[in-house]
């Protein structure tokens, strides 16, 4: 385990605090540090090498104190696949319960609305318009660097841009359901992988140029965008690009994982989504 919920939370020992690796990086979070997150731990920890090597739990705030109910009775679910599904009809349920019952579309016009229309959006385009939210989202409550959305965000224009996409694909309410599902998939991590807290998982791409790569004294560092994606099945990585990266995820910075959702609602390539920053990696050959 990582950690107890809460307790590394209100008083992470970060001294002296790590910086991210790279001028821009730097900067960037240096300009960037005085915005409001949801996590208590500072940004640019968790965007750093440090925090890959020592990782501590994350959590994002009010979203266990708000939704307590909803995780006391998960916690009672031994099935996976019953948790999965009381997820999903939690996520939904909770999504519209403010509004009258006979304002309330079906099933699914909800799924439509919700959580898995955006997920499913990334997944036919991670630069959509549904990709600028997710990396909207992990900005707005990690504080974690946007790099690239269909090129890299290196000017006020570009910024604007992927901002404008944000907008175009923001669903009201859908960050509560993220946060929902990000917690949600830290207790699956944790009741699978009790004693880890790494997981090895592979990205493949045709393109490096998405992401900013450079060296230190012990190997190659890439900094991957606010949420990308990954696998665990290293020949899946290569059927997605001819430059793979074999990567030493910390648990608590993966939001999505394979099995944790209902098998229906996703199709996913073994599909992992983590949260950005700089991670030190190992380039594969076939």
């Amino acid at each position: 385990m990582l950690g107890t919920w809460g307790l590394m939370m209100s008083d992470p020992v970060l001294s002296p605090e790590p910086q991210p690796h790279g001028e821009a990086s730097h900067e960037w979070y240096n300009l960037h540090a005085s915005i409001p997150t949801r996590c208590r731990v500072p940004a640019r920890h968790i965007a750093s090498k440090a925090f890959q090597e020592h990782p501590i739990d994350l959590d994002i705030e009010w979203v266990r104190e708000e939704h307590a109910g909803f995780f006391d009775a998960l916690s009672q679910i031994q099935e996976p696949a019953e948790r999965a599904q009381f997820f999903h009809d939690y996520a939904l349920y909770r999504f519209w319960a403010n509004e009258p019952e006979e304002k309330r579309p079906d099933k699914k016009e909800q799924a439509r609305r919700g959580y898995i229309s955006l997920l499913r959006g990334w997944g036919y385009d991670s630069n959509s318009h549904s990709g600028a939210v997710l990396k909207g989202w992990a900005e707005q409550r990690f504080g974690l660097r946007p790099i690239w959305h269909g090129h890299l965000l290196e000017s006020p224009e570009q910024d604007e841009q992927y901002f404008s996409a944000r907008l175009r694909g923001y669903l009201y309410g859908i960050g509560m359901q993220l946060d929902l599902l990000y917690c949600y998939c830290q207790d699956e991590l944790h009741r699978r992988h009790e004693r880890e807290l790494h997981l090895t998982l592979y990205r493949g791409c045709y393109d490096p140029d998405q992401h900013i790569v450079s060296r230190d004294d012990v190997g190659e560092v890439v900094e991957f965008n606010a949420v990308s994606s990954f696998t665990d099945d290293r020949e899946i990585a290569w059927e997605f690009g001819s430059t793979v990266w074999r990567v030493k995820v910390p648990l608590s910075k993966i939001m999505l994982a394979p099995g944790i959702l209902p098998p229906q609602l996703l199709q996913g390539e073994r599909e992992y989504l983590v949260l950005g920053g700089n991670y030190r990696v190992k380039q594969l050959l076939f």
